[in-house]
């Protein structure tokens, strides 16, 4: 019984990590048909925001050192801040040009801006201690839970449930509905288009940095890399969930974290090397069985 207590902690922290990384994009792709590669450069961005500018392979706290009321919405504000921007400069020109050409401009985006964090701090990984108390195990249900996996399970449940309030219940999330599922009837309808793009883009933003929160808590590190790898597995999740669908992206963010976590636990040694290997696989067979993905979007069914 503490071991399946113990495996469902850890699969619905880590699932609720993917589902808010996932939501991201999904948010994105919901408005302008666009996936935004760069998203993980945002939450690398976030974490390096938590530090002096310096090459030194020793991280010196900056923003880092403020107290958590301040430091968090200041966080989702420098997140919220670094996407508006990118849609100001780059995507905001494109919004015409064909949808591989936008994603080839996310590419570029996001090289930029890891290119921009290798000149600025250098490209070894840096040691961050942000609220270590936050690790301290603590027993639940006779399992041994680090405080910081109960957290990213309630704030991803506040998230969810916050942005489905938000959509639902707001002028402007009718209005994020209402382009996700025909943009060009929206706009006749009197939608702002500007203001659409620019508050889903601000919400993903926000995301990316809570993100980038719980990583660097999580981890203790700050890597250039860091945003890309999880920037993988949150692509994989917005697929398997359905292109645009925001219940899919958070539904196919738990199903992955809860299948890693599975594979780590029951897999023999010798093949827990292997576990995205296997992982992959099983989207593989999934994508096969349901192309669509889990859930299909308003936009995407077909109108008799």
């Amino acid at each position: 019984m503490t071991n399946l207590a113990q495996l469902f902690f850890d699969a619905a922290s880590l699932g609720g990590l993917y589902a808010m990384a996932a939501l991201g994009i999904a948010l994105i792709f919901g408005v302008m048909k666009l996936v935004n590669f760069a998203h993980g450069e945002y939450i690398a961005f976030c974490v390096f925001a938590l530090i002096v500018p310096s090459t030194d392979a020793v991280a010196v706290m900056f923003l880092g050192h403020a107290p958590a009321p301040i430091l968090i919405p200041l966080m989702l504000t420098i997140g919220a801040t670094i996407a508006v921007a990118s849609e100001y400069a780059v995507f905001r020109h494109l919004r015409r040009a064909d949808p591989v050409a936008m994603m080839i401009a996310s590419f570029a985006l996001g090289f930029v801006i890891r290119n921009a964090l290798l000149a600025t701090y250098g490209g070894r990984p840096k040691a961050i201690s942000l609220w270590p108390g936050l690790n301290t195990p603590i027993d639940v249900a006779g399992a041994s839970v680090p405080l910081l996996q109960l957290i990213v399970i309630v704030t991803t449940l506040f998230v969810v449930t916050g942005l489905a309030l938000l959509l639902k219940k707001t002028r402007i999330g009718l209005e994020m509905r209402a382009a996700a599922e025909n943009f060009t009837m929206a706009r006749l309808l009197g939608v702002r288009a500007n203001r659409v793009i620019t508050g889903a883009f601000a919400l993903s933003g926000a995301l990316a940095a809570a993100v980038a929160l719980i990583m660097v808590t999580q981890t203790g590190v700050a890597d250039v890399r860091m945003g890309g790898q999880i920037m993988l597995v949150a692509f994989i999740a917005t697929v398997l969930g359905g292109l645009g669908s925001l219940p899919g992206a958070v539904a196919a963010g738990f199903l992955v974290g809860i299948v890693s976590v599975v594979l780590q636990a029951w897999l023999p040694l010798e093949t827990r090397p292997f576990r995205d290997a296997f992982l992959y696989t099983l989207v593989i067979v999934c994508l096969l069985v349901r192309p669509q993905g889990l859930f299909v979007p308003t936009s995407a069914k077909p109108r008799v």
